[in-house]
């Protein structure tokens, strides 16, 4: 049963802006499907706020509890966000949840992760605000130094991202009248899901005169955990799984995604309760 806290996040008074159209308290969701996240939530709800607190429009933060077995809900209720609970552990239907639970008109889904920067924030809310571009992303930097193969890989992703129009599933945005209109997150998708909703913009964008765009001005910070957690092996076959025409559909097969067991103990300390 879903449950909704009555706590949002409140910033400066909202001017008129031409692009809204509903009415509503808030101009923009920050939402954040979180599982098992009690170690981050409080480091991205935090970077969250700040960005916020410099921002002319005003926003909330919907938390997606995917059936968290760890604090992550009370802690995100705690800290002034809006909890949803949605049982089903799948990363796509906990984001269509938190847009369910949003009256914004514009949706700005973050992983539970990643933290946000006031200047990303802004540029993101004056492009949809403005009309013309209808969704986004951005590219991702780390948490820490990183090197050798994933160095590689991070910056191949980040030229690929904005060479195609792809956005990284840490922070992907959008108008809801753009994420209503194609359906949303594809829930037949376990993984990659931000890859087909990037696709879905970009062709709603074009039959709409409209732009979808990643934005290199200010990165988002992404946790570089995953790259500790597993083996180079492990990294490149997950990976492979994404460009397997239906792989992303099975749930078993997305270990990195789903199931914690392969972490080696060293490195559990990063992951507890998992």
């Amino acid at each position: 049963m879903e449950t909704i806290s009555d706590q949002t996040i409140q910033t400066h008074p909202e001017p008129m802006v031409p692009g809204l159209t509903r009415q509503s308290e808030h101009s923009y969701s920050i939402v954040i499907p979180a599982w098992n996240e009690a170690h981050h939530i409080q480091q991205t709800i935090n970077t969250v706020r700040h960005a916020q607190a410099e921002q002319t429009l005003t926003g909330d933060i919907i938390v997606i509890d995917n059936n968290s077995t760890d604090d992550t809900a009370a802690m995100a209720k705690s800290l002034g966000a809006t909890v949803v609970f949605e049982p089903v552990n799948q990363i796509a239907r906990a984001r269509n949840t938190g847009a369910k639970a949003s009256d914004a008109d514009y949706l700005i889904f973050l992983d539970a992760d990643t933290s946000i920067n006031a200047p990303l924030l802004k540029i993101t809310l004056e492009a949809l605000a403005g009309g013309e571009i209808i969704g986004g992303g951005s590219t991702v930097t780390f948490d820490r130094e990183i090197k050798g193969f994933a160095k590689r890989l991070a910056d191949f992703w980040n030229w690929w991202s904005v060479k195609i129009g792809a956005a990284a599933g840490c922070y992907i945005f959008c108008t809801r009248e753009a994420f209503n209109s194609v359906g949303g997150f594809d829930e037949k998708q376990y993984a990659a899901e931000e890859l087909h909703l990037s696709k879905k913009l970009r062709k709603y964008a074009k039959a709409n005169t409209g732009k979808f765009v990643i934005f290199e001005e200010a990165p988002v910070v992404s946790s570089a955990r995953k790259l500790d957690w597993y083996t180079k092996k492990q990294k490149i076959v997950q990976l492979m799984l994404l460009v397997i025409p239906g792989a992303t559909r099975s749930k078993k097969l997305l270990g990195m995604w789903y199931d914690r067991s392969q972490i080696t103990a060293n490195q559990k300390a990063d992951n507890p309760k998992r």
